[in-house]
């Protein structure tokens, strides 16, 4: 989440008039995240999240977001739900850009997760594939291995501005992965961006899972690398085995992996890392003048993916057939 663009006030109540929330009571920007422009509502009716859609979402994509919403909720996945007008559409327009409301969940976000915090995970990543496995939606994964290179590419030549040899340790991974990457592993719908400010707790329960807004169809063990990688590492960005292997076993409990899921992880793990490194590269490199945004460091993920590099097979990760 964060805050590109700025809502006027009454351009907001004449929004708020399409639908049936009662009066505004309260707006505020929120600075987390790097994606969307959110804000959080307070009015007559309770509490919501606003959200203005812009950067890499794509307004033809928003109709997948927002049903998958509403299916994983009716399959008992706790996660917000969109707030039609008075119209019954969900999906409108404010300031320019698409925007919808959707309803506000209880729940803190773990900053610094611990064991029981990555178990709760593996079972929800686990309830959520599950439940999403019938969704009849479907969406590429523009983030995946093919679009590594083309983001890339525009902002190659600063890559020195960010670490030094970067540009040429980010153009063999591409290589390397362009010609290993599994194409043919168990796939459904995935959350893609699974962090720790995208899940809700109150105390070591989940609460609820978030913006699903890099949602798409690819393989469940990507899901889960991603997850891997957002979650069980420490602050100077070394592996901790106690959280991955809390992770995977509670995942793995619910929905076993296949023998090609795990020979194929320490290649997906390094893929979701490079992909993290390169949006958080450009994302360094390009934050709009007077945004209301944190951009996150890269060199995060170039220390992760020089760690999977080292890795042989999946038991480095603890996983065995």
């Amino acid at each position: 989440m964060a805050v590109y663009t700025q809502v006027d006030d009454e351009e907001l109540i004449a929004f708020l008039s399409t639908y049936d929330l009662g009066p505004l009571l309260a707006c505020k920007g929120i600075a987390e995240g790097v994606e969307n422009s959110n804000y959080y509502l307070h009015t007559g009716a309770g509490s919501f999240i606003l959200t203005l859609y812009e950067k890499r979402v794509a307004e033809v994509d928003l109709p997948f977001f927002l049903s998958l919403m509403e299916h994983l909720a009716a399959r008992g996945v706790t996660c917000p739900l969109p707030v039609k007008n008075k119209a019954g559409v969900a999906l409108g327009r404010l300031a320019g850009r698409p925007a919808a409301i959707i309803t506000f969940l209880d729940g803190y976000s773990v900053q610094h997760p611990e064991a029981a915090h990555c178990a709760a995970l593996g079972s929800a990543l686990a309830e959520f594939h599950l439940a999403g496995a019938d969704f009849a939606l479907r969406r590429a994964n523009a983030l995946s291995v093919d679009g590594w290179r083309p983001l890339f590419a525009p902002c190659a030549s600063r890559a020195e501005e960010v670490a030094s040899g970067l540009g040429a340790l980010v153009e063999a991974e591409l290589g390397h992965l362009e010609a290993r990457w599994p194409r043919d592993l168990p796939s459904g719908v995935i959350h893609a961006d699974l962090f720790p400010d995208n899940v809700f707790f109150l105390g070591d329960r989940i609460s609820g899972l978030i913006d699903f807004y890099f949602a798409c169809t690819d393989a469940y063990a990507y899901d889960l690398a991603i997850c891997l990688n957002a979650w069980c590492f420490d602050a100077e960005h070394r592996y901790e085995p106690e959280k991955g292997a809390a992770l995977l076993d509670a995942y793995r409990r619910r929905r076993p992996l296949a023998a090609e899921e795990i020979a194929a992880f320490p290649t997906l793990a390094r893929g979701a890392a490079l992909r993290f490194l390169l949006t958080r590269y450009v994302d360094w490199l390009n934050v709009p003048p007077g945004a209301l945004v944190r951009p996150k460091d890269p060199r995060e993920y170039l220390a992760k993916l020089r760690l999977h590099q080292s890795a042989v097979d999946a038991r480095f990760y603890g996983l065995a057939s």
